[in-house]
């Protein structure tokens, strides 16, 4: 693994850092939408649960191997109230360190060196970046034009050797979502080539317009072949908080258990009552943070199709996936935006050489920033 790290490429997102960080040194203000990282805070009802368990002498100890009770069953309770899912939290549940942490940790439990993992073609980078750390092959499954996988595209030799599938559904940074059908096609493709399924639902709640996200858990059998990951990071506005967890098929959360358990001890008890209290409370938590992502986006999309760019508004994630200008590269773009009217975007390309020739906008500014960050935008399009 060692050499292989030292052959993976610079991450994308530390370049981006780089850049930013120059233009701030030489005392420029920047509207940064680029990362997505939530600048909303804490729910309060998270925060005075954090304070009660910072003077818990229990958190001198180690924490749980699998999962602290408590999360386990506030989290199992919101998979049944949210979906209707059951998942037994004894075997069918998992405690992570964040989504990002955890996927990569499936992909290392369950792939070896030579077999093949199933990516979206634009995808988040670690799906990529765990797999070639595993010395397994990173296959980009392409997209049809509504945003659905292309199953029928995947060449038949690399599938041969693919252990594990991956989707992301609301998509980062595509914004895509599909329908409950969908996903049972995704358990039925799984299922005839003896694959692992994973689902990365880091966005399951920031969805507008009336639309429910769906989980594949809600297929029927689906937790023979699939895991689904969920985390605090966006829909509660916990992202350095570091909670999430991993439901589905026992046998793979099994598998993981004991990679966990030969690496580490568990996940932080404060993190996990942090996680708890959201999950227990997400019916009350959630609407507000949704509402203000609505009025972000609806301020953002109403600026840009005032300013002549046509924006369609996503029904879910907390982002905009754009069109890289003509005579741009994705760079040059990334830089003219920064020297220009100082707003930071991330390139279609830290997201695969699919993603090339598009950017993603991030809705983590004021709605006042954001109508600012698109004026700026279509300005700098139009030099």
């Amino acid at each position: 693994m060692a050499s292989t790290l030292d052959r993976l490429p610079p991450y994308v997102f530390y370049e981006l850092d780089a850049r930013r960080a120059h233009h701030r040194a030489q005392g420029r203000t920047l509207i940064d939408v680029g990362i997505g990282s939530p600048d909303g805070p804490i729910p309060p009802v998270v925060v005075e649960a954090m304070q009660r368990v910072a003077a818990d002498r229990a958190l001198s100890g180690y924490p749980y191997f699998r999962a602290d009770p408590a999360f386990a069953a506030a989290a199992t309770t919101y998979l049944a109230q949210r979906f209707g899912v059951t998942v037994d939290p004894a075997r069918e549940f998992l405690a992570l360190a964040g989504s990002k942490e955890g996927i990569a940790e499936l992909i290392l439990a369950h792939v070896n060196p030579g077999e093949a993992v199933l990516v979206p073609e634009v995808y988040y980078p670690v799906y990529a970046r765990a797999t070639l750390l595993a010395g397994a092959e990173p296959v980009f499954m392409p997209f049809l034009p509504d945003g659905r996988l292309d199953l029928d595209a995947i060449p038949a030799e690399p599938l041969s050797r693919a252990t594990v599938m991956i989707m992301n559904y609301p998509g980062n940074p595509t914004t895509a979502s599909v329908s409950l059908d969908e996903l049972a096609r995704y358990v039925a493709f799984a299922e005839r080539h003896g694959l692992l399924l994973l689902s990365d639902l880091a966005y399951s709640e920031l969805s507008f317009d009336g639309f429910a996200v769906p989980s594949v858990l809600q297929v029927p059998g689906a937790a023979r072949v699939a895991v689904e990951t969920h985390t605090c990071s966006k829909s509660f506005n916990m992202a350095g908080v570091r909670i999430a967890f991993v439901a589905g098929q026992h046998a793979a959360i099994a598998r993981l258990d004991a990679y966990r358990s030969n690496i580490g001890y568990g996940v932080s008890t404060f993190a996990q009552m942090a996680g708890a209290a959201a999950f227990a409370n997400a019916a009350t938590i959630v609407p507000p943070i949704v509402a203000e992502y609505r009025t972000r986006r609806d301020a953002m999309v109403a600026a840009f199709n005032a300013g002549g760019w046509p924006v369609q508004a996503p029904r879910s994630t907390m982002y905009l996936w754009l069109d890289v200008p003509a005579g741009f590269g994705d760079w040059e773009w990334v830089d003219a935006l920064m020297a220009g009217p100082g707003v930071v975007v991330t390139p279609g390309i830290a997201f695969g050489e699919a993603g090339r020739g598009k950017f993603r906008v991030s809705l983590v500014q004021s709605a006042e920033g954001l109508e600012a960050a698109a004026q700026g935008i279509i300005a700098a399009a139009r030099r």
